[in-house]
């Protein structure tokens, strides 16, 4: 399979795919999420790790609130990655990661992940080639460790924005009240970086694809949502949890 290149990736859904019936179908998912939640968190032999990584105002947040806000917050943990602390500076770059790796039983959210570590560093130039060739490796290690010793499931998503989407929703965060909050005069710096995050994205795509990305256009929320629930469902499906029984007294 040849590798993905974001270029030859519409942002936008389908043409031909209905929005209210899409938001409908979103819906039925988003019912059958919390019964494979609760088989999940119940049956206690599997656990689930999803990865968003995207531009800034790509949605992600957006993806957290709607498709897993829902959800029993007992068993689902979101951890958003920044730029790292003195304390995880002085660790590998997969301290802080997994350190909040998912337990059994539990679906952990990743708003940026361990990928910021070969995508924001390598565009800066504060790593070079040879670290980033080094970080590749370490990351395919460590998704494969965690699939293999831990039985954990891993999504990884692109949220795939374009730039005029990207420049709309960056201004919005200027204009409305309650999106004032997350304005960052940095994020319209990072926006002129956007051909270099392009390339590290789609070297990312190649080197780490051992467990696969999935591309979701997302200039129109409706669709991205839809994209993500329904991958999250069917995975969950595939595992053929069942409820364990009565335990037997001692």
């Amino acid at each position: 399979m040849p590798p993905l290149k974001l270029s030859k990736v519409s942002t936008k859904a389908p043409a031909k795919l209905d929005k209210d019936h899409t938001k409908a179908d979103t819906q039925k998912i988003l019912e059958e999420l919390d019964e494979l939640q609760n088989l999940l968190f119940a049956e206690h032999k599997h656990s689930l790790l999803v990865v968003l990584q995207g531009m800034d105002a790509s949605g992600k947040d957006g993806v957290i609130r709607n498709v897993f806000g829902k959800l029993n917050p007992q068993g689902v943990q979101v951890y958003s990655f920044k730029a790292p602390t003195d304390e995880e500076k002085n660790h590998d770059f997969l301290w802080r990661i997994h350190k909040v790796a998912p337990g059994k039983g539990n679906i952990v959210l990743f708003n940026r992940s361990h990928y910021e570590d070969v995508l924001v560093q390598r565009v800066h130039k504060w790593i070079d080639k040879p670290v980033v060739k080094k970080r590749f490796a370490a990351i395919n290690d460590f998704e494969r460790m965690l699939e293999a010793h831990n039985d954990t499931r891993i999504l990884k998503f692109y949220l795939h924005i374009s730039p005029e989407e990207q420049q709309q929703r960056l201004k919005e965060r200027m204009q409305d009240p309650r999106k004032m909050w997350k304005y960052n005069a940095n994020d319209f710096e990072e926006a002129k970086l956007w051909d270099e995050y392009r390339k590290a994205y789609d070297d990312v795509f190649e080197q780490c694809n051992e467990v696969p990305w999935t591309i979701v256009p997302a200039d129109q929320n409706w669709y991205k949502e839809y994209v993500i629930a329904k991958t999250v469902r069917d995975t969950l499906v595939k595992l053929k949890m069942a409820y364990p029984g009565l335990k037997k007294s001692q």
